[in-house]
């Protein structure tokens, strides 16, 4: 139980991840089937449609935009600042702050990580291994997103008796891309209300929001 508690947000939402990923999947499949009837093709099974395109570029395609938009926003908030708000650093914490704040090198805790600790080229990878993950994990949503759109298109084009295209050629179609914005465009958006709601409204006991009785103006989390 104590395991439980202690991963609590972790568990929660993986197992809300799993549930809606099935769920998508089932309606994802329904559809499918409905469209390869409609067109006088054959259905397919469950399992045949988990490892098709058309699942995995609906899959791909939003969680691209999450990896994105989460990158950028660790990025930007070293040199951007929005006054009162939880999400937001004080103006003058800009850039990547002292060795001293950020607790590497000499000026490293008993408790912290080895990486911190060595004060070489490790650490500084380490100190920005944050964005280097999601940056990676975007690219390769971004590729594998791009092959499975790549192929759906392709599959599309040859049922209108229309000839396939190249994966570059594909990169380069409104089809890609009208995909691709429509998910990055609505990322943008809930980070910047977000960003701007935490200066005015509150939830009590919350990480995410300042404590109920802070001033509107107060930047950052209190500690």
């Amino acid at each position: 139980m104590r395991f439980v508690r202690d991963n609590g947000l972790a568990l929660f939402f993986g197992l809300i991840f799993l549930l809606t990923l099935v769920a998508q999947s089932v309606v994802g499949h329904t559809v499918f089937n409905d469209e390869q009837l409609a067109h006088g093709e054959e259905a397919i099974s469950y399992g045949r449609y988990l490892v098709s395109s058309h699942f995995g570029e609906a899959v791909l395609e939003n969680w691209e935009s999450e990896w994105l938009q989460m990158g950028l926003f660790a990025l930007a908030g070293i040199y951007l600042f929005q006054r009162g708000s939880v999400e937001s650093k004080q103006p003058e914490e800009a850039g990547f702050e002292s060795d001293q704040k950020e607790k590497i090198g000499g000026f490293a805790q008993q408790n912290s990580p080895r990486l911190a600790k060595l004060g070489d080229w490790r650490t500084g990878i380490y100190s920005h291994s944050l964005t280097i993950a999601l940056a990676s994990i975007f690219f390769l949503s971004w590729l594998v997103q791009s092959l499975t759109g790549w192929t759906e298109f392709n599959n599309d084009q040859t049922e209108h008796n229309e000839s396939p295209v190249s994966w570059l050629r594909y990169l380069t179609l409104p089809d890609f891309w009208e995909k691709t914005l429509q998910n990055w465009q609505s990322e943008f958006l809930a980070l910047g209300t977000m960003t701007v709601l935490t200066i005015y409204l509150r939830q009590r006991g919350s990480p995410e929001s300042k404590p109920v009785g802070s001033p509107h103006t107060e930047t950052g989390r209190s500690h």
